[in-house]
């Protein structure tokens, strides 16, 4: 069945707030075989949160709302939900009494207006929310000849969170068909996402029952499968099928089957393999380290390093002769070379790695352009040293170097 969400609030439609809710209540649908399919964010006036809502159940067989159901004159989801519909909101009762206790309990005075959160659609239940004074409402109903499923929810997390799973849940189970959602998302490094496309595009297209997604970043594409059956055994089994052939295609380039970041993988072999690594970085600026550190226990196989910004710093902390950088220049293969065996002396790490580069947008010459990145590894015996031409802005170039990084140690203690 499909799901659409729709987050209401005019705030959503600013630089300054975001939808979170509508992750968590895709993660629990999908666990229980329902697919969303579409996520629309319309802000605080009626007409256009009634067109969104008709919209929505003109191609989704369940509809939920998240916002508007306050006291205030914004909060128009009821009555958006009433007009898209065209039917009538009644006063309950019942809900006005637990307003005015709610109030009596918390010293409050009960304004008019508070009691519009008393509002239900003819034909809905009530959703209790005893984490806030707005209740959910659900709705069974039949629109355009076809059953269609409404849910109002309110907007606060610590409200709509508990609501769906301890009143939606279960009464999403009683009315849909048994089925159930297996992921699995595989990433690999360093590959173009043409490339990789080109070479698991005949395998991923022998499984039609699997929707395959590919996203890429810096440096770093992710393979998500999802395949929805009537027993969570059967659709995993045919992700891992999928993920394993892919695997095998793709071979060393994969370096995560299960998701996790290559920060993360590159940890785990180095603890495995009780070794310790130490960076010397430049135009990075210490974001190599910054996301080995975003690893909780990373402190046991990465030793630390320095943010070697200034010719002075290379020499004086990763011991990089004057005369090289004078000769070859600071960005340079062989200045790479020295930030790496240097830092790996200076800490006393199994392994450094040197990065020196050109990350713009100012700083590029004819010789050596914006995106001129030098990358080394070095174990003492041996030092790796790639060149690249990374293409985009400041940040990208950044992250894409030490993406490579990264895949360079991978690699080396594979």
């Amino acid at each position: 069945m499909k799901c659409e969400i729709i987050a209401i609030g005019s705030e959503l439609l600013t630089p300054w707030r975001q939808d979170t809710n509508s992750l968590y209540l895709t993660e629990r649908l999908n666990q229980i075989g329902v697919n969303v399919t579409f996520k629309t964010i319309v802000g605080d006036r009626r007409k256009d949160l009634a067109s969104a809502i008709r919209t929505a159940l003109g191609r989704a067989d369940i509809v939920i709302t998240m916002g508007g159901l306050g006291p205030t004159g914004d909060d128009l989801t009821r009555e958006a939900w009433a007009d898209a519909l065209g039917t009538k909101l009644k006063r309950n009762a019942d809900l006005v009494g637990q307003l005015y206790a709610r109030a009596a309990q918390r010293r409050w005075t009960l304004t008019e207006n508070n009691l519009k959160q008393a509002d239900v659609l003819e034909g809905a239940e009530v959703l209790e929310n005893p984490n806030g004074s707005a209740p959910g409402q659900w709705l069974d109903t039949v629109y355009a000849g076809h059953r269609k499923l409404g849910v109002l929810l309110p907007g606060p997390a610590r409200e709509i969170k508990p609501m769906f799973d301890e009143q939606c849940v279960a009464r999403l189970r009683s009315v849909l068909p048994t089925r159930f959602i297996a992921t699995r998302t595989l990433k690999a490094a360093m590959i173009g996402e043409s490339l990789c496309d080109s070479r698991i595009a005949p395998i991923y297209t022998q499984y039609p029952d699997i929707e395959t997604t590919i996203l890429a970043g810096a440096g770093d594409i992710q393979i998500t499968l999802m395949c929805r059956h009537s027993s969570i055994e059967a659709a995993q089994a045919r992700v891992d099928e999928l993920a394993s052939r892919i695997e095998e295609e793709l071979d060393d380039i994969v370096y995560s089957s299960q998701n996790e970041p290559l920060e993360q993988i590159v940890l785990y072999y180095l603890e495995m393999r009780g070794v310790t690594l130490s960076v010397a970085e430049s135009c990075t600026g210490g974001l190599l380290a910054q996301r080995l550190t975003s690893i909780s226990g990373s402190s046991r196989s990465f030793v630390g390093g320095a943010i070697v910004y200034s010719n002075e710093l290379k020499t004086e902390f990763a011991e990089v002769p004057e005369e090289l950088i004078e000769e070859r220049g600071a960005v340079s293969r062989e200045v790479a070379i020295a930030l790496a065996d240097g830092i790996r002396r200076r800490c006393r790490s199994t392994y450094g790695v040197g990065i020196t580069g050109v990350a713009g947008p100012m700083g590029g010459t004819e010789e050596k352009p914006v995106g001129l990145v030098y990358i080394a590894v070095s174990d003492g015996a041996q030092t790796e040293v790639v060149e690249k031409n990374f293409f985009g802005d400041r940040e990208y170039i950044r992250t894409y170097a030490t993406q490579q990084a990264l895949d360079m140690v991978r690699r080396k203690l594979m």
